[in-house]
């Protein structure tokens, strides 16, 4: 399907005085160089060298070589106009081990990226956990082993020390959600564990990590602390009794499990919940008071009652009528205006303020024959879901930035580098950033 001429010709609104303009990146996914700074492995490096794991067989060995070429890309984000980069730390590089003293050098690096993140009038927000945990903690149950939390707020203290007076926002995890039910889950994400709803004890350890790493960074840092959740509006596909009970167990498991906790209100009644592994004192930490709430929103999910014999309580199915992005998935900025009034109907006084954190979507980007890149697909999706959130602050919901995922073209996971989701093309051969025309319209709202 193509997309010219799809933009809406109405004039893309004005925002709140302050609002937070910013793109996101992760260490996995950019960095490279894992045998410099004397960075341990994590469980992605041990993941993308089993076999059949990544559908092209690449690793994130490599990447993007920010870790080289970091001081070009904070070029091409100071040229977007941004306020705001959001950076992962990669965990092995600080602790290469996973426990024990920091590693000087990883955080050397980090210290330059701050300070040339500063230097060029762009805040820098540092997520913590961005799923690359160090392979011996994997080794010792990673996090279905309640220690890995505690590890979690030793690393965080570690480097909050070190960057705590310049980080502007920390971000503990990303996605918990996300890690646990690929990554523990169904096996399609590192560490490769096929667990089903017996993975619910990486839930609640994540959230105890945050919890205790937010205590760690307020002990260390005036700066603002969040969390960066994803999460799906719930399509109920059918009108049967049955189909309403699964909507309500996919979107208490999706939707609430990372985020009922956090704001004091315990455990849903999702599927898989165990209380078992919840002590005393815990629900406590994990209600720290925040800052922010990171939303990462890329679809709306279709669910449906499943077939008898199932081992899940709901099936989902694909949602028609959508314009699909390179992976499949349903552009539906209206899902985003959706999920951040329900966030709010939801939580009321106990929602901080709302950053988007992520928002973005992959397409087959090809430069032409001058070597321009253009990809209107992705500035209409960015359109509609910045016109999304315009329409959520209207409505009365406290959103305060609007995050785009990605910066760069990067290593995408499981995908590996078949799928492109920056602002900035990369030619992997020859690392050359080449801006696509999505850039400069980002770059030109945030002037405007």
């Amino acid at each position: 399907m193509s997309w010219e001429g799809e933009l809406t010709t109405v004039p893309l609104p004005d925002f709140p005085a302050g609002f937070r303009w910013g793109v996101s990146t992760s260490a996995y996914q950019i960095e490279g160089a894992t045998g410099v700074d004397g960075r341990g492995p994590s469980i992605w490096d041990t993941f993308a060298r089993e076999p059949g794991r990544i559908v092209d067989g690449s690793t994130g060995d490599e990447a993007c070589d920010h870790r080289h070429r970091y001081a070009e890309d904070i070029a091409l984000t100071a040229g977007l106009g941004v306020s705001a980069y959001r950076f992962s730390i990669a965990w092995p590089r600080v602790q290469p081990g996973g426990a024990g003293p920091a590693n000087a050098a990883g955080l050397d690096f980090y210290d330059r990226l701050v300070d040339g993140l500063l230097a060029a009038g762009v805040d820098p927000v540092a997520t913590l956990f961005h799923w690359d945990l160090p392979q011996p903690l994997e080794d010792a149950g990673g996090w279905l082993n309640r220690d890995t939390a505690a590890r979690f707020a030793e690393y965080a203290d570690l480097t909050a020390a070190r960057l705590g007076d310049r980080v502007k926002l920390w971000i503990t995890l990303n996605e918990p959600f996300i890690h646990m039910t690929l990554g523990y889950g169904i096996g399609t994400h590192a560490p490769g564990r096929m667990l089903l709803f017996d993975s619910f004890p990486v839930a609640h350890h994540q959230l105890l990590g945050h919890g205790l790493a937010v205590a760690a960074l307020r002990a260390r840092s005036t700066s603002e602390v969040a969390i960066a959740n994803n999460y799906s509006p719930v399509r109920q596909v059918g009108d049967t009794d049955a189909d309403r009970v699964a909507a309500r167990a996919y979107d208490a498991l999706h939707n609430r499990l990372f985020t009922d906790p956090l704001l004091g209100r315990g455990y849903p009644d999702a599927p898989g919940f165990d209380p078992a592994v919840v002590r005393d004192g815990d629900l406590d930490v994990i209600a720290a008071p925040i800052d922010v709430l990171g939303v990462n929103y890329y679809n709306p999910t279709g669910i449906r009652a499943p077939e008898e014999g199932s081992p899940l309580p709901f099936e989902m199915v694909p949602l028609d009528g959508y314009p699909r992005t390179a992976f499949d998935w349903p552009v539906a900025p209206d899902g985003l205006r959706e999920l951040l009034g329900q966030l709010h109907d939801r939580y009321r006084d106990a929602l901080p303020p709302i950053q988007v954190t992520e928002s973005g979507c992959a397409y087959d980007d090809v430069p032409d024959a001058d070597g321009r890149v253009h990809d209107p697909e992705r500035i209409a999706y960015l359109d509609g879901h910045v016109r999304a959130v315009h329409e959520a602050i209207g409505a009365g919901v406290p959103v305060t930035g609007y995050f785009v995922w990605s910066l760069l073209d990067n290593w995408e996971w499981a995908e590996g580098f078949t799928k492109r989701f920056g602002l900035v093309h990369v030619d992997y051969p020859t690392q050359r950033r080449t801006p696509k025309s999505s850039y400069t319209w980002f770059r030109d709202l945030i002037r405007r």
